[in-house]
């Protein structure tokens, strides 16, 4: 019994080693797709190989879609972030990113639910709750200070409201938050300063804090990163404190912020053309 065991695990050995040496042979090229959480159940696998180069993003999805099976769940392509090696690709071309040989392109779903007070979302495991609160005079960093105390599972940061354009320009970047922490990359020692460095596209901590960072009454967007099982408590907490998410445009602030001329957005081939350009500022600190 343990002869056969060992003859099937060195047969199973050798067709591998085989496919591998015939690959290498016939030159062929291969993009590697990691699939991230949920995307996993719409292929039922977490990587697949795909024997192409040299083809867009937008290219690559349509033959993703096309190559799904029937009976597993949808790809929602429009709630995605996908990463090439490790980058944004938002911070790139986006769709229109060129894929090449030998590249891995992660495809991480960006899963959301809640009311318009709040947004719960996940991105690499990381578990993400999202309120807006008003702005009052007695509200200042010690807010955060004592919520930090509070709450020790969870990793707080507040980002004036003024800085955020919508969900996905928020998504986006603590999406390079999380990678840069994940890959040992952080601007700063803690992802939390991090976050508020990329908002404000700015290496020095101290300009982040002034132009980005909690003000009296101003609006901020409060992001907790950690423990769901906390997120209940948080919410009721702060609930009296919280406004309806995302309701005001803050694209003319933020372009006259960043000194963003409309010619400039003009020559950004996207659909998304501020967002990106706000993406790619927070892409490119080093």
């Amino acid at each position: 019994m343990m002869k056969l065991k060992l003859f099937l695990q060195l047969n199973l050995l050798k067709k591998k080693l085989n496919n591998s040496l015939l690959i290498s042979k016939l030159n062929i090229t291969m993009i590697t797709i990691k699939l991230i959480g949920g995307a996993k159940k719409s292929f039922e696998s977490d990587q697949l190989q795909i024997n192409k180069s040299d083809i867009s993003i937008h290219q690559l999805l349509e033959l993703l879609l096309k190559t799904k099976p029937d009976n597993t769940f949808n790809l929602d392509i429009e709630n995605i972030l996908i990463a090439i090696n490790g980058s944004d690709s938002s911070a790139m071309n986006g769709n229109d990113t060129i894929v090449y040989d030998g590249d891995v392109v992660s495809i991480i779903p960006v899963i959301h639910g809640g009311s318009s007070k709040k947004l719960i979302f996940e991105i690499e495991k990381k578990q993400i709750q999202i309120i807006e609160i008003r702005g009052q005079k007695k509200i200042n960093i010690k807010f955060i200070d004592n919520l930090r105390k509070k709450y020790p599972k969870i990793k707080f940061q507040a980002v004036s409201s003024n800085f955020i354009l919508n969900p996905s320009h928020l998504k986006k970047i603590l999406y390079l938050s999380i990678n840069a922490e994940n890959n040992n990359i952080l601007l700063s020692n803690k992802i939390e300063i991090d976050i508020l460095m990329r908002f404000a596209a700015t290496l020095q901590i101290s300009n982040a804090i002034l132009s980005v960072g909690i003000k009296p009454s101003t609006n901020f967007i409060l992001i907790a990163i950690g423990n769901k099982n906390s997120f209940s408590s948080l919410y009721a907490e702060l609930s009296p404190l919280c406004i309806n998410l995302f309701l005001k445009s803050n694209e003319l602030f933020i372009k006259k912020h960043f000194n963003i001329s409309k010619k400039y957005v003009d020559t950004v081939y996207s659909q998304t053309p501020l967002e990106d350009i706000l993406v790619e500022k927070a892409s490119i600190l080093i």
